[in-house]
């Protein structure tokens, strides 16, 4: 099986993960709290990592505050930067962004963590995009890309909390390519405390991204920064 290009291709055994170490990651929507707080624990783990916003003043800004290396970028320059190019973009600037940096995207492994979600009073309820899911639409509108869904479930608030020496929870991981899917929890396990599962096809990304709407209020309830974790794997 070929990996993508610039990762390094390792022996397989059922969990073996290949080395993502030396690829740098854009951040799309990266001034944002999930974007920065990805972008500061990958930084911390060593990553290279470039963020994007649409102001590069803002972008700049915030990668001096992040520290670590971090670079600062509109959302064009942060994506023909990655190797790995992870959209951080609210849900209403999800489609617009896609189409803007298609082109740079292409043959690049592409991590969406957008949750299509919409307010009321009742409190976060899903929503369900046309194409099925914020994945589905990714793959559209990305059709030269590898398209996978990841870090949904991630608290904001515990990633730029640099008390907090581990992030203790799993991400699902899901897409229709093995090997892009295995460059997505690769990257996630480079977090301490952090695991990469594989949680199926982008068909089944939905009910992923509607669950953020679950912990929403499971941390209201609790006022916490509930996260998951897959037993027996």
């Amino acid at each position: 099986m070929t990996a993508p290009d610039g990762a390094t291709e390792i022996s397989r055994g059922e969990h073996d993960l290949p080395d993502v170490s030396s690829l740098t990651v854009g951040v799309l929507g990266g001034t944002g709290d999930l974007g920065s707080g990805l972008a500061y624990r990958l930084a911390k783990a060593g990553q290279r990592v470039v963020i994007g916003s649409r102001s590069v003043e803002r972008a700049e800004a915030v990668a001096a505050e992040l520290g670590l290396g971090v670079r600062g970028a509109d959302n064009a320059a942060a994506a023909a930067a990655g190797d790995i190019v992870i959209i951080a973009v609210p849900w209403d600037g999800h489609r617009a962004i896609l189409q803007s940096t298609r082109r740079a995207l292409a043959g690049k492994v592409v991590i969406d963590c957008v949750n299509p979600l919409g307010f009321d009073k009742q409190g976060a309820h899903a929503l369900k995009p046309d194409e099925g899911s914020a994945a589905q639409e990714a793959a559209a509108l990305l059709p030269d890309s590898h398209v996978t869904a990841a870090f949904h479930h991630v608290s904001a608030r515990l990633l730029l909390d640099g008390e907090a020496e581990q992030i203790d929870t799993d991400v699902m991981v899901l897409g229709d390519s093995r090997a892009a899917t295995d460059i997505a929890q690769a990257l996630a396990c480079r977090i301490p405390g952090m695991r990469g599962i594989f949680a199926g096809r982008l068909r089944n990304a939905h009910q992923v991204e509607s669950l953020t709407a679950n912990l929403i209020s499971v941390n209201r309830r609790y006022r916490a920064h509930a996260g998951l974790r897959v037993t027996d794997v």
